[in-house]
Parts: structure tokens; C-alpha cells; sequence
């Protein structure tokens, strides 16, 4: 391999390894949330509004900065590019829970846990998102490769938009399977998306390994 290679391969092994420390991180986070509150599920909990999502944001995670609930410096960088070159825009938005920075380095926005909703078979779920630059206000800001939108579910699991338990535990993936899902949303989204939707769940298929 030439040596170009060799480093873009080193990079993105660094990038789905930074990732992987937030999924972790986040997941136990909301594990532990469920437990301290004695609850089924995480709309149980009461991670339902924007006030309660900052709480959680703060008590559990290893935050050094807030940014409240706007995507902006020195929280996340103004300015990325989707795969493709293409300017990524969107990212200055407002998430309805807040918008830090990590001990880690990592930047992450979040919404709160009902924001969403989705019915899969007859069968209605509900699920939040948050944003995370695995890397913060580093280069190379690019959508796909430092930048990702995962998706969390009412009992704590971390996915793709496809993702939802009904999905994953019962096969219920309206007559797919979900891994055709998340391959679909990375075919349909991940290149020319503005929030990073499908790169997750691609990773997520070729077992931690960024092969796009």
C-alpha cells in the first residue's frame, strides 16, 4: 500500500475508535440514568424535555463544556462538508437538549428522549438523537468521517435510524432485515446527508471498521 493509504487507513481507524469511546460512553450513561431513576425505559425516567436532557448531560457524562442547546463554537466547529466536498449545511441549528464537549475531546449534541416517534408492523416507538464530532472543533470536519447522527431508543440502545427495538429484538423491520436497513440508509444518506444519517449504521454492519 502506498503511503498515502497507509495514513487515510491509520485515520479512520482513530476516527471509528473515538467513536466507539462515545457509544460506550453514552450507552452506560443511559443505562445508569434508568437505573438512579428506577424506570423501565428512558421516557419513564423522565428524559422527556430539554431542561431534564441538559440534567443528564451534565450529571453522567464527563462534560468541560456546555453550550446549551446550540450547535456552536467551541462546542461544534460552523463549518462542515459532507463526503462529497459539498458544503454540509444545517449543523447551526438548535438541538432541544444541549450541546457539549467531553473530557474525551468529542463533541456531542443531543435532543430529548420523545422527540421522535415511528411505527413499525402496527407498532409505535419512540426515540431521541444526538450528533457527535468525534474529534470537536479538529479538522477535518466532514460528515462521515469525524461527524456522526446516531439515534437512541427508550431502552438505551444506541443505532441507526432503523435501529428500534421492535427492529432489533423481534425482527419486526418491515419485511427487511436490519442490516439491509442500515445499508439502505448509508447507500441513500451518508455521502450528500447534512447530519452524518447512515454513516453509524454502516460502521455498525462492518463491525467497527470504516470501509467507505
Amino acid at each position: 500500500m502506498t503511503v498515502p493509504s497507509l495514513m487515510q487507513n491509520h485515520q479512520r481507524k482513530t476516527y471509528v475508535t473515538q467513536l466507539h469511546k462515545v457509544y460506550n460512553e453514552m450507552q452506560q450513561a443511559f443505562l445508569q440514568y434508568m437505573t438512579d431513576k428506577n424506570a423501565i425505559d428512558l421516557r419513564e425516567a423522565g428524559l422527556t424535555s430539554a431542561q431534564e436532557a441538559q440534567n443528564f448531560m451534565k450529571k453522567y457524562l464527563k462534560v468541560v463544556t456546555d453550550c446549551g442547546g446550540l450547535t456552536k463554537e467551541p462546542c461544534i466547529s460552523e463549518t462542515y462538508k459532507n463526503m462529497n466536498g459539498t458544503a454540509a449545511a444545517g449543523m447551526n441549528g438548535a438541538w432541544d437538549g444541549a450541546c457539549t464537549v467531553l473530557s474525551s475531546g468529542a463533541s456531542v449534541c443531543i435532543d430529548h428522549a420523545s422527540k421522535y416517534s415511528g411505527t413499525v408492523e402496527g407498532k409505535t416507538y419512540y426515540y431521541g438523537a444526538f450528533m457527535v464530532d468525534v474529534n470537536g472543533l479538529k479538522g477535518p470536519n466532514i460528515v462521515g468521517r469525524d461527524l456522526f447522527r446516531m439515534y437512541y431508543f427508550m431502552d438505551g440502545t444506541i443505532d441507526e435510524f432503523s435501529g428500534n427495538p421492535y427492529c432489533r429484538k423481534e425482527g419486526l423491520c418491515n419485511g427487511s432485515d436490519l442490516k439491509t436497513l442500515r445499508e439502505n440508509n448509508f447507500n441513500a444518506s451518508c455521502a450528500g446527508s447534512t447530519d452524518g444519517i447512515g454513516c453509524f449504521g454502516k460502521i455498525l454492519n462492518d463491525n467497527w471498521e470504516m470501509t467507505y
